[in-house]
């Protein structure tokens, strides 16, 4: 028996999300096979048998595949579950699109967003917006979870795992298609992946004092740019940016909240950051609870001095 886990990758690298569901599944005690699906998977697959805790890698290509659907990944994924203990993936839009199909054509149940994994079908995991932690267990013999990649150290190189190719699955039916993508283009770090985040409120009132407190800040810092839900919805800064239950969950191990009231939402999505620095002119702002550091002030004066200090 193994421990299948679903990769995410951009074509080039392995994302850091699934080098920590490598770590999570170390908890079940069993070999971990990675799964690779796309097309040209020569680089991908390189690194997918470095990382230190996998033991083999399954590798599955076609130009079809080059953006994957889950109507086209799904029945695979679906027949090698059947002879594994667990399928596992990252907590990310591409696992949440494609391992909830898969449960379907297994007749099993999942569990979504975990943080620990205490046996084989016993997970914990949160609830009501990560105010409380939930015990689950699930009897089923074939375990589908995603994990909460922030909770998980990140796996690094050392292994030398066989890498196997398996023949690629036909073209779905004309049950979907792929029609096209825009991708923002950054020479940020990633949201989920960085050291250090700057996130930004409602409070900077438009895209433009947002870019311009924000992003001078966040050069200086190497940082990420988040927003909370309510500037995205305002236009205030891109739907990709988002922090929260709703968006993306991060655990850098600086996040500077700025301009940020700490909706419950949000604080699902940020409150496992190693320090949290807040900014913010309303002394009775729920982020000043979570907070390591608090400054209230006004963040139109307070960022340009902190940016400056920073030169």
């Amino acid at each position: 028996m193994t421990v299948l886990i679903l990769a995410e990758h951009d074509g080039q690298k392995l994302k850091t999300a699934t080098r920590q569901a490598v770590s999570a599944a170390r908890a079940f005690g069993l070999p971990v096979t990675l799964v690779l699906f796309g097309d040209r998977l020569s680089a991908v697959a390189e690194e997918a048998a470095r990382v230190t805790g996998v033991l083999e890698v399954k590798r599955i290509e076609a130009p079809h595949l080059a953006h994957i659907l889950p109507e086209d990944v799904a029945p695979t994924l679906a027949e090698l579950a059947r002879d594994a203990r667990a399928l596992i993936a990252a907590h990310t839009p591409f696992a949440k699109n494609i391992l909830p199909r898969v449960a379907a054509l297994l007749d099993v149940a999942m569990v979504s967003d975990v943080v620990k994994i205490e046996s084989c079908g016993r997970y914990v995991r949160p609830i009501y917006a990560g105010n409380l932690l939930a015990t689950v267990e699930n009897p089923e013999p074939v375990q589908l979870v995603t994990v909460r990649a922030t909770a998980f150290d990140v796996a690094g190189d050392g292994g030398s795992a066989n890498v196997e190719t398996l023949a690629a699955p036909a073209p779905n039916a004309g049950l979907a298609e792929f029609k096209g993508e825009s991708l923002a283009a950054s020479e940020r770090p990633d949201l989920a992946s960085a050291r250090v985040v700057v996130s930004g409120g409602r409070s900077l009132a438009s895209a433009e004092r947002f870019d311009a407190l924000l992003g001078p800040l966040a050069g200086k810092l190497d940082a990420a740019l988040g927003a909370t839900r309510a500037a995205v919805d305002e236009g205030i800064a891109p739907n990709d940016w988002q922090v929260g239950q709703t968006g993306s969950v991060v655990a850098p191990e600086l996040y500077l909240a700025i301009g940020v009231s700490g909706a419950v939402q949000h604080l699902a999505g940020m409150k496992d950051s190693k320090v949290i620095v807040a900014i913010n002119r309303d002394p009775d702002a729920p982020i000043f609870q979570v907070a390591d550091y608090g400054l209230v002030a006004d963040l139109f004066d307070a960022v340009p001095k902190l940016s400056a200090a920073l030169a």
